[in-house]
C-alpha cells in the first residue's frame, strides 16, 4: 500500500457546480469535499458524464461560460478559488501553479505554429525573459519529455508528430512553468498500449524531477493502476468512493466501484461475454433522491431510493457513500469478479509471506 502524505496541497469542501442549458439549470458536481496530498498521484476515475472533468476544471477557472461554482470552496495557497469572479484572477494560478494536459493534443494544438514557439509562449506568459532563454528552456522542457533532437524538433509544426510525441508536446506545455498541480486528463486516450505506458512512465519521471502533484482523469481504472497513490471514484457529480489504490482495488466497498471493476476487460472469461453496466446514468436536470446509482444496482436496498447515504469509514484512508456499510445493513456480498480480485490479493500476500520464510 502507498504511503499517504500529509500536506494537503489543495482542500475541496461542499463543492456544488451548475450549467444553465437551454433555459434549464444541471447540477454537474453536488457537493464534493476532497483533500489533495501534496506529491500524491490521485486518480479520478468514472464513466463519461460523471463529473470528472468539469470537478477538475473548476481548479483552473476552466468552466464553460453557461457554468458557475453555486456554493462551496476550493482552498488553495491561502486563497479560495471558488470565489473567483474575472479571468485577471487566475493569471497567477493557471499555466503558472496549476496545468493541464487536455484530452485530445490534436485539438489543443495550433497546426499553424511550430510546435517550439507554442512551448516557448506558454514559458514566456509566466515569466519576464529574453527570446534566447525562453529557447533554450523550450529546448530543456522538449528533452524533458523525451523528444530527441529538440534543436530540429523545435522547428516543426504539429502534423509531423506521431500521436504518442504531440502528447508529449502538450505535456511539455503544460509543464512550461513547473506547476505545483498537474492536471492530466484522459492522458493516455486513442495510444496504443505501448506508448500509453510510455507516457504513464514519462509522468512518473517528471514528478520525480520536478516533485509534482498529479491528477489523472480517466474512464479506465486498468490505466491508473500502477500510477495512483489514491483512487477517487465519481458518479453523477459526486465522489462514491475514494482511498488508496489497493483498498479500491481490492477491498472496494461501493455497488458502482464494483461494477467498474467488474467491466475491467483483465477480468472477463474466455467465451463468456463481457460485462456491462446495465442502464443509464441519472438525469442530472432533476433533483436525485437517495443513491444515485441505485436504478442501476441490482443489489441496492430499499434506502437507497429514498435517502443519500453518507459516508462510512472503511479505514483512516478509505471511505464509500453507500448503505451497505451502515451496521444495519443485511449483509450484500460483492459480485464474483470482486470477490476473484480479492483472491488474487490474498494469494500475493500469501506467496510474498512464504518467500520470506523459505529465504
Amino acid at each position: 500500500m502507498c504511503e499517504m502524505k500529509k500536506d494537503v496541497i489543495l482542500r475541496v469542501r461542499d463543492l456544488v457546480v451548475k450549467f444553465n442549458l437551454r433555459g434549464q439549470v444541471l447540477t454537474a458536481i453536488r457537493g464534493i469535499s476532497m483533500d489533495l496530498h501534496k506529491g500524491e498521484n490521485l486518480a479520478v476515475v468514472g464513466e463519461s458524464g460523471s463529473g470528472k472533468s468539469v470537478f477538475c476544471k473548476t481548479f483552473m477557472g476552466l468552466l464553460d461560460n453557461n457554468g458557475w461554482v453555486d456554493s462551496g470552496s476550493i482552498e488553495y495557497g491561502g486563497q479560495d478559488l471558488a470565489a473567483f469572479q474575472k479571468e485577471r484572477e487566475w493569471i497567477h494560478i493557471r499555466g503558472k501553479k496549476i496545468a493541464m494536459v487536455f484530452q485530445d493534443p490534436m485539438t489543443s494544438l495550433n497546426p499553424l505554429k511550430p510546435v517550439g514557439k507554442q512551448i516557448q509562449e506558454a514559458f514566456t506568459l509566466h515569466n519576464k525573459v529574453g527570446a534566447a532563454e525562453a529557447k533554450k528552456r523550450t529546448l530543456e522542457l522538449l528533452a524533458d519529455v523525451g523528444i530527441p533532437e529538440p534543436e530540429r524538433r523545435y522547428k516543426q509544426y504539429p502534423h509531423e508528430f506521431s500521436g504518442g510525441m504531440r502528447q508529449r508536446v502538450v505535456i511539455a506545455i503544460a509543464m512550461a512553468c513547473v506547476p505545483e498541480i498537474l492536471i492530466c486528463d484522459e492522458p493516455t486516450t486513442a495510444l496504443d498500449v505501448t506508448i500509453q505506458a510510455q507516457i504513464l512512465e514519462l509522468l512518473k519521471a517528471l514528478q520525480r524531477k520536478y516533485g509534482l502533484t498529479i491528477i489523472y482523469i480517466t474512464h479506465d481504472l486498468g490505466v491508473v493502476a500502477n500510477v495512483a497513490d489514491r483512487i477517487a471514484v465519481m458518479y453523477a457529480g459526486d465522489i462514491v468512493e475514494i482511498g488508496t489504490c489497493d483498498e479500491v482495488f481490492y477491498d472496494s466497498r461501493h455497488p458502482y466501484t464494483w461494477a467498474l471493476l467488474s467491466s475491467l476487460p483483465q477480468l472477463g472469461v474466455k467465451g463468456e461475454e463481457l460485462y456491462s453496466i446495465q442502464g443509464t446514468p441519472p438525469n442530472l436536470f432533476h433533483e436525485i433522491h437517495g443513491d444515485a446509482f441505485a436504478p442501476r444496482n441490482p443489489r441496492a436496498l430499499k434506502v437507497d431510493f429514498v435517502a443519500r447515504p453518507p459516508y462510512f469509514e472503511v479505514s483512516p484512508t478509505h471511505k464509500a457513500r453507500t448503505w451497505l456499510l451502515d451496521p444495519r445493513s443485511p449483509g450484500v456480498e460483492p459480485p464474483e469478479h470482486i470477490k476473484n480480485i480479492r483472491n488474487i490479493r490474498n494469494l500475493k500476500k500469501e506467496d510474498a509471506v512464504n518467500e520470506q520464510i523459505t529465504r
